[in-house]
């Protein structure tokens, strides 16, 4: 286990680069078979790849919120 404390806003920066990354990767199997020259994947799989701006947003409030935090203690 770290050591670290944990501060406001790591909870959401953790959670949206994972949903950045999920989305990411959705994003580029759906795109590889178009330039593959293959069946093209169904609609669900375009949805999944709407999580990777998603995941962005969650980690910036994360960010936005540290940064809050931090102003706050320093005060």
């Amino acid at each position: 286990m770290t050591t670290e404390t944990q501060h406001p806003g790591d909870a959401l920066v953790r959670v949206g680069a994972i949903l950045f990354v999920i989305g990411a990767v959705a994003t580029v199997v759906t795109v590889a078979p178009l330039f593959l020259g293959l069946t093209p994947l169904p609609s669900a799989a375009y949805f999944v790849s709407m999580v990777m701006p998603v995941g962005f947003a969650v980690a910036l409030v994360g960010l936005l919120r540290a940064a809050r935090a931090q102003r706050r203690s320093a005060a």
